[in-house]
């Protein structure tokens, strides 16, 4: 059994710095009003008095830990060495060079990969680290038993900076056969045993859980780990009462549902004794379950095994084990404090790396801003051709390969400003955003992809996927009965301009004595009946009331029943409304 005061450890990944220097998110009545100077970079910086000042030029191995009171000078190194035993809230200050700081302005600009294509299984063991190893780390640990590594990528409670935790390393080390587990260390239970940790509030669980999964992704598509990937929520052990477990509960959930919609795989880790037992007891409730669990249960047994989890649930490859906490081990020549798993679950799939004649680019949003249209903002550009504006393909429903995907050729609309592209590419110039809204055929969840196309040499270059529910671009109102027709006003909701042709379809269930009944089962079946169908075609914009007739069918069923429960179904290209109305002779 895991040890009560922690079942396992997530840890903190440093976010680019947008600034040269990054406060601890802590009340400021927490900090102390005295402050001393201290010399660095060609200047001088102001940090608290008493909190020590560790410089990491002197001591390139130094773990930037984020959840203690101390303030770090220059830029963290790639061969860090950091203890697994690490979360807390963010408190202390780094202090990075200025080049480093600019450099770190757009940190999807430069990382040379595409997202991850999905999520794929592994079945064998893995290890998680404080902070993400390095390159030259990942391929001496070739040689070890492990081909799993969990990775920290975001999280309030997140303890260690991730200077190795870019798109190129994630792409590069899948290339290479690892498996990746993206984990993310967010508010924790309102009695968890972590007292540095923030902790979520009751009240607002649902509301925090599904602002985690938003971040989680956020965090995600910024080191390639796109769509259909796995993402892990880190729920330390906590005391079971039960306020804490039904807030835990409900925060979870959100997170869950708020992945499915956002198209990624929801999973938790916690201790076998709170987290995931409580997530257990749910089964067979209605309550959303994570789609893979993590149980933390340090009882060295290399498998998935565990008491409080039904055999048949989450089964098969939904589960990890993490069965040992942390301790180093040494493979190649280089040693690495770990946590150890037995995997069997989603992993991230593949990522791929571009040439440097690809477009650059990000997707930064995908949202539907009415009925029938779908809304993309980002910003792309050639480094071939850099201050001539880009081109920017839409797939709706997936990736262009996808079944079902629709594709919109967008037009060179990546033209507008962008003063952070402009700063961080000055030789690119400034007009390269792009924020375009458009109709689409689709409707329902849908995920939206970008594609920058390039102008020569090179290929076009995928910008991101990201999800959005698009509501379907017909509005009914004004149902009635007139005679042996049924009264309907449709409005097109598309832009003015388009075409919005459909039809009208009036359908009708009720149940009919079972010829022959013996006794057995229920003495009536239901029955579904078309009673009624009309073509439309409206232009963008456009309303109309529709008088449908009753099918000959129809109105002996009507004077036979004298009252009929009829479904008003109006179908345009990419979906559906329905409407219920009640008819009578």
């Amino acid at each position: 059994m895991t040890p009560a005061r922690r079942s396992g450890f997530l840890p903190l990944l440093l976010l680019p710095l947008l600034a040269f220097v990054a406060l601890a998110l802590t009340p400021v009545s927490s900090v102390s009003a005295a402050t001393r100077t201290v010399p660095f970079d060609g200047r001088t910086v102001e940090v608290p008095q008493g909190w020590p000042v560790y410089r990491l030029d002197r001591d390139p191995q130094m773990c930037v830990r984020m959840d203690r009171r101390a303030v770090y000078l220059g830029t963290p190194s790639a061969q860090q060495r950091c203890p697994a035993e690490a979360i807390g809230q963010r408190q202390a200050i780094l202090v990075e060079p200025r080049s480093a700081a600019r450099a770190s302005a757009l940190p999807f600009a430069r990382q040379g990969a595409t997202a991850s294509a999905g999520g794929s299984v592994f079945t064998g063991l893995g290890f998680d680290a404080c902070s993400a190893p390095s390159s030259r780390s990942m391929a001496a640990w070739a040689s070890s038993p492990y081909r799993a590594v969990g990775v920290y990528i975001g999280g309030v409670n997140r303890a260690c900076s991730q200077p190795n935790l870019t798109s190129s390393w994630v792409a590069a080390q899948t290339e290479a056969g690892w498996h990746m587990i993206p984990t993310y260390v967010g508010l924790q239970a309102p009695t968890s045993a972590c007292s540095s940790c923030a902790k979520l509030t009751s009240s607002q669980a649902t509301a925090q859980g599904a602002a985690a999964a938003i971040d989680a992704v956020e965090e995600a598509s910024a080191v390639a780990m796109g769509p259909g990937s796995p993402i892990y929520f880190d729920m330390e052990a906590y005391s079971q009462t039960s306020s804490a477990t039904a807030a835990t509960l409900a925060f979870l959930e959100a997170w869950t549902q708020e992945l499915h919609q956002l198209g990624y795989s929801s999973g938790v880790y916690s201790s076998s004794g709170s987290g995931i037992e409580d997530l257990a007891g749910q089964i067979g409730t209605g309550y959303e379950l994570p789609d893979a669990i993590w149980i933390a249960n340090w009882n060295g047994q290399q498998n998935t095994a565990d008491s409080v989890v039904p055999a048949n649930v989450w089964t098969p490859h939904q589960r990890i084990h993490q069965y040992r906490g942390g301790h180093n081990e040494s493979y190649g020549g280089v040693s690495i404090n770990i946590d150890n798993n037995y995997v069997d679950g989603p992993t991230v799939g593949t990522a791929t790396l571009t040439s440097g004649d690809d477009p650059v680019g990000y997707l930064d949003l995908a949202s539907s801003p009415a009925p029938g249209q779908v809304r993309v903002r980002g910003w792309a550009f050639d480094p071939n051709l850099p201050t001539e504006p880009l081109a920017i393909r839409l797939s709706v429903g997936g990736k262009i390969g996808a079944p079902n995907v629709v594709l919109y050729d967008l037009g060179a609309v990546a033209s507008r400003s962008r003063r952070d592209v402009a700063g961080e590419f000055p030789e690119a110039g400034p007009r390269h955003g792009f924020d375009v809204s458009l109709p689409t055929v689709k409707s329902g969840r849908q995920r939206v992809c970008a594609y920058a196309l390039d102008l020569d040499p090179g290929e076009d270059r995928l910008l991101g996927c990201k999800g959005t529910t698009v509501p379907v671009a017909v509005h009914l109102s004004q149902l009635g009965m007139s005679g042996n027709r049924v009264r309907v006003r449709v409005t097109c909701l598309w832009p003015t301009g388009t075409e919005c042709p459909g039809q009208i379809l009036l359908r009708t269930r009720f149940r009919v004595p079972v010829a022959h009944y013996r006794g057995r089962g229920p003495r009536t079946r239901p029955v579904s009946r078309l009673i009624g169908r009309s073509a439309f075609n409206l232009g963008g914009g456009g309303a109309k009331t529709f008088r449908v007739p009753l099918t000959t069918g129809g109105r002996a069923l009507l004077r036979s029943r004298g009252w009929l429960k009829t479904h008003v179904v109006v179908a345009i290209p990419g979906g559906r409304r329905v409407a219920v109305l009640g008819i009578k002779r």
